[in-house]
């Protein structure tokens, strides 16, 4: 029977019970509250480590990096206070990518999973790996290469040894025929295979055999792009240069009359012409093997071509040189647009000398019939000039008389531009034909020479070639330059072209097989800043 005395013990035995139980679920609470702050712990310190390694790949990857990768790895541990996390660092370039391998590994030591003995090993494992590639699949590349008379003997041969090697190092790895290499020699001008020229359109072509220069008008260096529809000049087959010292009556025969092969600007040549990007290396090198050193130096020029010949605007020209059998069918799809990630364009810059006043000869004097005849029984020409004062319209040298007739009637036959200047320096003419019947004065002369030739200021050509290396910069081009027993002139131009004081190297002698392999190696290994 119960008491009012048991019914209170019975109430006071419950309240132990709910305490007791009270106490259990408030540990267990506790337990689970605080196995969640490790986790979380562990969690953020797993996160924190990923992201590092993520970051740090990507950014030892780049092709853009110049820093060893496996430092750039280890700086972005070092950064975030996990120094000691970082287990494993691979990385592997190759000809046209870079692949970065990292692992983490964080043991973490739990604080409330060991106070309550729910893991056997008392630890945590933040185990982390990155792997992070960048890929270019095709590279262009153009060799601006100086073959100016100054380059004649050792200079030359250097040279040859060393843009051979520069060919075997940067093809040999390219199995997948992704790296293109064409070449532009220049001196005075820079002279275009004849299948090439035409492409263009021409103005005053005087259709003289392995002569196929342009007088590139002022305006094209403001581009990096070259019209193939607006007439372009090509450059006179004249001997601008040479003088002649006599002020009387000297016979077109004599050595002071007659052209000096080595003084006209667009010498003729099958060599030094340019040479259609390609990657056979056989066919690169024997065109290397071939230059020779003849005539003055227009740095703008060559600059200007090799861009040309990079720009995506020359894809109907890598047409042409498919079609022509120079350049491979497979590369008929270039010049790619700058903006192709999957793409990079270089140019090597290499000069021994700096730029020489460029010479021209002037619209009306390049092409057509000139007031000139010539009488090939004994080699004697007569100039027509209309003197409405009296009938006597023509002049003979020999003579210095007017006559009313060309010198040998009907023998005398009308002359070409092209023909004169085949067989007669500008320097000639202007005296014989021009200064001498009126008034042979030096101002005579020197106004003949002025209408007849024009000439470029060298601070004109620099301005020219900065212009062009300023626009290959900014498009992402990669430009090295190389001063190879240069003056300061030229080398402070070549310097300033370079896409940065790195890329520039001087060199004197067999150094520039060490320049070269410089640049080789760059590429090849694509430690290259854009």
């Amino acid at each position: 029977m119960l008491t009012r005395k048991s019914v209170k013990r019975f109430a006071r035995d419950e309240d132990g019970h709910i305490v007791i139980f009270t106490v259990v679920m408030m540990t267990l609470m506790l337990m689970l509250a605080g196995v969640g702050v490790d986790v979380i712990r562990f969690d953020t310190v797993r996160t924190k480590q990923q992201q590092t390694l993520d970051r740090a790949t990507l950014a030892a990857a780049s092709l853009t990096q110049e820093l060893n990768a496996e430092n750039v790895v280890r700086d972005y541990f070092a950064k975030a206070n996990m120094t000691d996390h970082l287990k494993l660092v691979q990385f592997e370039r190759g000809f046209n990518a870079s692949s970065v391998r990292a692992e983490a590994e964080m043991v973490i030591t739990p604080i409330f999973m060991n106070l309550y003995d729910l893991t056997d090993s008392t630890k945590l494992v933040a185990r982390g790996a990155s792997q992070a590639e960048q890929r270019i699949n095709n590279i262009e590349i153009m060799l601006v290469l100086d073959v100016s008379g100054s380059m004649a003997g050792t200079r030359l041969s250097n040279l040859k040894d060393a843009a051979s090697e520069f060919i075997d190092t940067v093809l040999e790895q390219d199995t997948q025929n992704r790296v293109s290499i064409g070449i532009v020699p220049y001196n005075g001008q820079v002279n275009l295979p004849e299948y090439l020229q035409q492409s263009f359109t021409l103005v005053d072509d005087h259709g003289v055999t392995n002569v196929n220069c342009f007088d590139l008008p002022s305006s094209t260096y403001s581009s990096l792009s070259l019209s193939r529809t607006t007439g372009l000049p090509v450059t006179a087959h004249a001997d601008t240069f040479s003088t002649q010292s006599t002020t009387s009556y000297l016979a077109p025969t004599e050595p002071g009359a007659i052209p000096n092969p080595a003084n006209r600007w667009c010498p003729p040549s099958t060599a030094n012409m340019l040479r259609a990007p390609t990657n056979n290396a056989t066919a690169l090198k024997n065109h290397i093997n071939g230059l020779t050193a003849i005539g003055a130096t227009s740095i703008n020029a060559g600059m200007k071509w090799g861009m040309v010949m990079l720009d995506p605007s020359s894809r109907p020209l890598y047409t042409a040189m498919v079609g022509a059998g120079q350049t491979p069918s497979y590369f008929g799809n270039r010049p790619f647009s700058y903006t192709d990630r999957d793409a990079m364009k270089i140019v090597v810059l290499m000069t021994d000398g700096q730029h020489f006043a460029e010479e021209r000869v002037n619209p009306g004097y390049r092409a057509g019939l000139a007031p000139i005849w010539f009488n090939a029984s004994d080699s004697r020409y007569s100039v027509y000039q209309d003197r409405s004062s009296t009938s006597l319209d023509y002049y003979y040298p020999h003579a210095n008389a007017w006559y009313s007739t060309p010198y040998g009637g009907s023998n005398a036959v009308r002359q070409t531009w092209p023909q004169i200047w085949a067989n007669l320096r500008v320097s000639y003419v202007a005296r014989q034909f021009i200064a001498r019947p009126n008034g042979n004065t030096t101002t005579a002369y020197n106004n003949a020479m002025n209408a007849i030739r024009s000439l470029t200021p060298t601070s004109t050509m620099d301005s020219q070639l900065q212009q062009v290396c300023n626009l290959a910069r900014n498009r992402n081009v990669l430009v090295y330059g190389i001063s190879f027993e240069a003056p300061d002139l030229g080398r402070q131009q070549v310097e300033q072209c370079a896409s940065s004081p790195s890329h520039h190297f001087t060199a004197a002698g067999l150094e520039i097989r060490t320049a070269f392999r410089s640049i080789a190696t760059n590429i090849t290994q694509l430690k290259l800043t854009q």
